[in-house]
């Protein structure tokens, strides 16, 4: 399990590395430099999303409704996996399957940031309630996305130092 978990891994590294490089900067580069609605974890009003919309060319539009929606399409559920599979093998007990519950939230806000997000690049107006929708998913994602990669890093540094400490002791 320990080979699957390395091997999603590096699948979702890559694929995030082909969106932070590459797709994401070509959505804000066709917005005059505003970033793209996925990459503000702390979510946006309406004044901000009037302002990217009103900035967005209907070239960028449409490769953020294709492209970048299929990138993200995949993404989430590769990064899921990864993440609740090396959740799994680093806690057991009832922390593993509340930080796993804490990814599928994630994941799920993911995918409906995702729709929230068309509707708003597909909508002739948009409104505050609609904008405070597809906010909400966007910071609910990034909390959740943030408590379990957080989560995953300091169990991996707990098996490393219980290691290290064994390690020590026997030596």
């Amino acid at each position: 399990m320990r080979s699957l978990f390395w091997t999603l891994l590096t699948l979702s590294f890559t694929l995030y590395l082909v969106m932070v490089l590459w797709s994401l900067p070509k959505i804000a580069a066709g917005a005059g430099g505003l970033m793209p609605f996925d990459m503000r974890p702390g979510g946006y009003d309406l004044p901000q999303a009037q302002a990217f919309l009103a900035a967005l060319t209907n070239p960028a539009r449409g490769f953020y409704l294709t492209v970048q929606h299929r990138l993200d399409t995949v993404y989430p559920a590769l990064m899921g996996l990864t993440l609740a599979l090396g959740l799994w093998l680093l806690f057991t007990g009832w922390l593993r399957l509340g930080l796993i519950a804490v990814v599928v939230t994630g994941k799920s806000a993911d995918y409906l940031e995702n729709a929230a997000v068309a509707r708003l690049l597909l909508a002739d107006a948009v409104d505050a309630e609609l904008v405070a929708a597809a906010s909400r998913w966007t910071i609910l994602k990034s909390v959740c996305d943030m408590g379990a990669m957080s989560a995953l890093i300091l169990g991996a540094l707990w098996v490393l130092w219980r290691r290290y400490r064994i390690k020590k002791a026997g030596a």
